[in-house]
């Protein structure tokens, strides 16, 4: 059973930053690709962030290119996401999640970010 925790999140003036952190439960960490995702009052969940199961190759929501980075340390089992130059529509509940054969198969409970203007 895979269990993906992620942790970071909280109360930010716009233009602050966080960093958004995942801990991956089980052996094969390494093999998958990770990413996050975000979920507005109201809105539908929307893809933020991938990265490939080495940290390469990451991809990026048009909305958040040039302000967050993706990243992980496999050792660690850890994914990371740094947000800066935040804005109030970043607020949303963000989620980790794991990607196996071009599905999100597990998905953390998430954390909450709000961003105050």
């Amino acid at each position: 059973q895979v269990q993906l925790v992620e942790s970071g999140g909280g109360l930010v003036q716009a233009g602050g930053s966080l960093r958004l952190s995942c801990a991956a439960s089980g052996r094969t960490f390494s093999f998958n690709a990770m990413g996050w995702f975000r979920q507005a009052p109201g809105k539908e969940r929307e893809f933020v962030a991938a990265i490939d199961y080495s940290g390469g190759k990451p991809d990026y929501a048009d909305s958040v290119k040039g302000r967050f980075t993706i990243s992980r340390d496999n050792p660690k089992n850890t994914v990371y996401l740094q947000m800066n130059s935040l804005k109030p529509e970043d607020t949303a509940v963000y989620y980790c999640v794991r990607k196996t054969g071009g599905q999100y198969d597990y998905w953390g409970h998430g954390t909450q970010v709000t961003v105050s203007s």
